[in-house]
């Protein structure tokens, strides 16, 4: 084995976490993209529970986030994911400060809704996460120089039912909007990572972008470029 790869297999990458049920699946998404690195988990759901209650992020939260980041790299953090879109502003801003990597999870998303096509629609349950998806899907296509128009869509009660424990219904709601807005768009991104479960196993007649596969592989790309 080569000095390089002991080195890279001792690499840790942690992920902070808002909602619980998704630990176990980017745990599974790390092992196989990025075979190298060893990650670990930083989970507090009340910092996406927060922004619900109060309708947006607050400075408190973002500091909060701040803390969890300083405490990934104690742990030895040699690169962190945030997991939670609605956090994805917080990020941007602690991204400069942060002495390690340090990514939003539905870039890649937004990059790869981008290269779709021109008309991108976007679903999401939380209002909180809507704005900040837009947002960056827009910064997107300013950078690769494309005019793009945006259709965005609120799943009304879908988040509720999934926190309580409905998750058949989670899905059919989202399924039901994803038909709509599919008639309009040529390519459709679901702003939560909580939302790609309800796709598994279904067909759509155009392009549905979930951001925890793609988001992985970002980050891959993102860490082997440096």
């Amino acid at each position: 084995m080569s000095d390089r790869t002991t080195s890279a297999s001792a690499r840790k990458l942690a992920f902070i976490h808002t909602v619980s049920s998704l630990v176990s699946e980017f745990e599974g998404l790390a092992k196989q993209h990025l075979p190298g690195w060893k990650p670990f988990a930083i989970l507090d759901e009340s910092l996406l529970r927060d922004t619900i209650e109060r309708g947006s992020l607050s400075d408190l939260t973002k500091r909060r986030l701040a803390t969890y980041t300083w405490s990934a790299i104690d742990a030895g953090a040699d690169a962190i994911v945030v997991t939670c879109s609605t956090l994805g502003p917080a990020v941007d801003a602690i991204v400069p400060l942060c002495p390690v990597p340090l990514f939003r999870i539905d870039e890649g998303m937004a990059k790869a809704a981008v290269e779709h096509g021109n008309r991108i629609g976007v679903l999401a349950t939380l209002s909180t996460t809507l704005v900040p998806t837009v947002d960056l899907l827009k910064r997107q296509a300013c950078e690769a120089g494309k005019d793009v128009a945006i259709d965005h869509g609120l799943v009304q009660g879908a988040f509720q039912l999934l926190a309580g424990g409905d998750v058949e219904a989670h899905d059919a709601q989202i399924r039901q909007a994803l038909e709509e807005l599919s008639q309009k768009v040529d390519v459709v991104v679901l702003a939560q990572a909580s939302m790609a479960r309800a796709m598994r196993g279904t067909g759509h007649s155009v392009p549905v972008l979930t951001s925890p596969r793609l988001g992985v592989e970002n980050v891959k790309r993102r860490l082997e470029q440096r």
